[in-house]
């Protein structure tokens, strides 16, 4: 059927618009962030290759963020695109009805919504979920990168490091105190002591390694005497530091089936508690009831198809409703989390929107064409 096809040419076109709007959106986006991963790599010494994956797998946080502006555009390009070279006329005369355009861009606008709550529950969750356990469990590539002339630094956990000058991978009046027993090694009885500072005049770093020359390291409990040997050559490894990178999952990372255990007080995430309660109903909204507003964008602006519209139904009116929605869903979900009221507001709003909306149109269109 050739109708079928110009159909089924109808969504393609849709998705080929929404898509390339994604991917372009996404990377300025990753463009942007991208300084703060490098940021975050380097000052905790790791390679470019995990920079790279950790950027990638970031991506499926970004992306979803672009969904209701993107299929807005897209839309609105389609309509334009094809009200302008006359061929919705060519449609209309051949006695397409106006509703069954409606119901084409209604198909792509629900294939849409699935699309973003794969993402939304499922695949933006375990990516940065991912990202985070990639960097946690990583070991640093080299020492170097960490350290900065002239700056404390406490990129490794328990570990406080101070140099006057850097040059290359040497450095001068170097200052580190350890409070996390990284360096318990170092001290020459077996007490345990409870922080160790090495202050030396100069050193290498080579990678892992970090060999001192002229210093001394002292040793110290709190109630008890200080240990204080001098040295004139000293090598430590620092192969086994811990970085200070969140292990613990934040709830933007928490699968969507642990948030909802945690939110029907079924206790399976260890910051599960009261307050954190607050801070998952507006986490859960947006995962599962903000693409529900799609269609209602997509409702909105089937209004471009009406003819002879009114004030009302322009094609500015049409934009700038459709901003309005996108602008509503993003400031009503941050009040979701503390009013009843406002989060059932939040939820049922888009399904009588689409009712409402949807009954209009076929009440417009009935008797056109």
């Amino acid at each position: 059927m050739l109708q079928n096809k110009i159909y089924y040419n109808y969504i393609i076109e849709i998705f080929k618009t929404f898509f390339t709007i994604i991917l372009g959106l996404s990377l300025i986006a990753l463009t942007v962030r991208a300084v703060n991963f490098l940021d975050l790599i380097v000052e905790n010494g790791y390679s470019l290759t995990t920079y790279f994956k950790y950027s990638i797998l970031n991506i499926f946080g970004i992306a979803p963020k672009f969904f209701p502006i993107a299929f807005l555009i897209s839309i609105i390009i389609f309509i334009f695109r094809h009200d302008s070279n006359r061929e919705f006329i060519i449609l209309w005369t051949t006695g397409v009805k106006k509703i069954v355009i409606v119901n084409l861009l209604l198909v792509s606008s629900v294939f849409t919504m699935l699309l973003y709550l794969l993402f939304t529950i499922y695949l933006t969750p375990m990516a940065l979920n991912k990202s985070r356990l990639m960097i946690s469990q990583s070991q640093f590539n080299s020492f170097l990168p960490t350290i900065r002339s002239q700056q404390f630094s406490d990129s490794f956990k328990g570990l406080t490091f101070f140099v006057e000058e850097k040059v290359d991978n040497e450095i001068k009046n170097i200052f580190l105190y350890d409070n996390g027993n990284n360096l318990q090694n170092l001290s020459s009885s077996k007490s345990n002591f409870n922080s160790t500072t090495i202050i030396a005049e100069k050193g290498v770093v080579e990678r892992k390694n970090l060999f001192l020359i002229n210093g001394e390291i002292i040793s110290s409990k709190k109630s008890e005497k200080v240990e204080v040997v001098k040295f004139e050559q000293l090598n430590i490894s620092l192969e086994d530091l811990a970085t200070t990178v969140i292990k613990k999952p934040k709830l933007q990372e928490t699968s969507t089936s642990e948030l909802v255990s945690c939110f029907m007080n079924e206790n399976t995430l260890e910051i599960c508690n009261n307050e954190t309660k607050k801070e998952i109903i507006p986490i859960l909204i947006r995962r599962l009831a903000l693409p529900m507003y799609i269609p209602v964008i997509c409702l909105i602006c089937s209004f471009l198809l009406l003819k002879n519209q009114n004030i009302f139904f322009k094609k500015l009116p049409i934009f700038i409703y459709s901003f309005i929605v996108l602008i509503f869903i993003e400031l009503v979900l941050k009040y979701t989390g503390i009013n009843t009221f406002i989060r059932l507001f939040y939820i049922f709003i888009p399904m009588f929107s689409i009712l409402g909306i949807y009954t209009y149109l076929i009440y417009k269109f009935s008797n056109k064409y």
